[in-house]
């Protein structure tokens, strides 16, 4: 004899959230529209302020929704930046004057910002890679459509880039890349590293992130032609605002 399958419901807090988010993805909620909160799921399903908070924390954690201080949990919806890994790095893009992220965003308005640029001691790990004891540090955070989603620490061998434009805020033209080009030192082979995590405390605060939203963090060696490490750029993006796609041929 067969036994017949014991259907579980799933739990209320599930549920309204499930609605919810048909309703956000449906277009009924638009970006930056403000849910229900508490008090009105309470009222219109009869639940605890726990079960409602919970139906909430499943769209935040989603990165579908953004809880504000004081004014409620509002759509956060946001439209993946498609970073094509091969694409953007390639010599007919920066070797023409245009930035790597002309690729990535291809059109939408993005924007730079918080740069610090600094000669350091090379922390432990940098300085074997790029084998050097001093290093220049660009820091800086990137905004997409006015939202931040990228925060990105380049490392370049002192000596080899003192007295450039890679020591400015504004490296010219094609930028960095470029700019190793002039100083002899084009680059002509990238590896990148790619690997999540839950972000730290100051990158939710300087990624404007949900909790629960985890990142990505993509670490980047660039190497000249004949295999002299010059760039480690260590990148950490908002998950919820990037698709990675890489091409390779089988």
């Amino acid at each position: 004899m067969t036994e017949s399958p014991v259907h579980h419901e799933s739990p209320i807090y599930r549920r309204i959230a499930d609605r919810l988010r048909g309703q956000i993805l449906s277009g009924e909620f638009r970006d930056g529209d403000r849910l229900p909160g508490e008090n009105a799921l309470m009222a219109e399903y009869g639940i605890a302020r726990a079960t409602a908070r919970q139906a909430l924390a499943v769209l935040i954690n989603e990165g579908l929704a953004v809880p504000r201080r004081g004014s409620g949990v509002y759509v956060r919806l946001f439209r993946p930046i498609r970073r094509h890994g091969s694409r953007r790095l390639s010599r007919e893009q920066w070797g023409q004057g245009r930035a790597i992220w002309d690729s990535d965003t291809r059109g939408r308005p993005y924007t730079v910002d918080e740069v610090r640029i600094e000669r350091e001691p090379a922390q432990e790990d940098i300085a074997r890679i790029l084998d050097t004891d001093e290093v220049w540090a660009r820091r800086r955070r990137y905004l997409v459509d006015g939202r931040p989603v990228q925060l990105a620490a380049s490392y370049f061998p002192a000596d080899l880039v003192e007295g450039s434009a890679i020591t400015e805020a504004d490296s010219g033209p094609g930028g960095v890349y470029a700019r190793l080009g002039d100083l002899g030192y084009s680059p002509a082979h990238f590896t990148e590293e790619v690997r999540a995590r839950m972000p730290q405390p100051r990158e939710s605060d300087a990624l404007s992130m949900p909790a629960g939203t985890p990142v990505i963090i993509v670490v980047r060696t660039a190497y000249t032609a004949g295999g002299i490490p010059i760039e480690l750029n260590e990148m950490t993006l908002d998950a919820a605002s990037y698709v990675l796609q890489y091409d390779f041929d089988a």
